[in-house]
């Protein structure tokens, strides 16, 4: 079965399960863009008694813990030296995963700290991969999966929003359809998310460092 396959059965039988396990895939080391599950099951919630916007980004966030997690440990229990001979090989390039990316994601880590693992759930190529250099450094759980949730959330609302907003301002008719134009502007949308998240956290930060001098 191809990857078109693969996302024609998704989009055909989109449900709460279908959106936990394909975005838990989507969150790990397996190729998979969110596109293809989180705006369609928002556009299909707006006819379908069966689904509710709310649940498709709560599933969808649990789903992306998920995936999240099984980096995380990977990471720590294989080390880097496992980590970059696998983005090194024939199955981590068929996976999307090569030794740039990886090093890419820990600059990303090293420059922005724990922070990050929160920031990197918005960046597309970090994404996926931001779980890999937290577990390599042993980032504390708690504090792990706090920021992959509220990162994941975002950008899982930010997706739902897209499909509501097709559903109410296009004329689209198919599930297949509300992929292809979410997927068009999904990455800009992230980055303006991007952006205010960060200015609102520097925002935060200026105002603390005020009050405490």
């Amino acid at each position: 079965m191809d990857s078109a396959e693969i996302f024609r059965w998704v989009l055909e039988n989109l449900n709460y399960w279908v959106v936990t396990l394909f975005m838990a895939i989507e969150s790990s080391f397996i190729p998979f863009p969110s596109e293809v599950v989180v705006p369609p099951a928002a556009w299909k919630s707006m006819t379908d008694p069966g689904l509710n916007i709310f649940l498709v980004v709560i599933f969808a966030t649990l789903g992306a813990d998920i995936g999240a997690l099984v980096n995380y440990y990977l990471a720590r229990w294989l080390g880097r030296p496992i980590v970059y001979r696998f983005a090194d090989s024939r199955i981590g390039h068929i996976c999307l995963i090569d030794r740039e990316k990886v090093e890419h994601a820990e600059k990303y880590f090293r420059e922005h700290g724990a922070e990050s693992t929160f920031f990197g759930r918005l960046v597309p190529a970090v994404r996926q991969l931001i779980s890999i250099p937290a577990g390599l450094s042993g980032m504390k759980m708690s504090h792990f999966l706090l920021y992959t949730t509220l990162g994941a959330g975002v950008w899982n609302s930010v997706l739902a929003l897209l499909g509501y907003l097709i559903y109410h301002f296009t004329d689209l008719k198919t599930t297949n359809d509300v992929y292809v134009l979410a997927t068009k502007y999904s990455h800009e949308i992230g980055y303006v998310i991007l952006g205010l998240a960060m200015i609102i956290v520097g925002v935060i930060i200026y105002k603390g460092v005020r009050k405490n001098k």
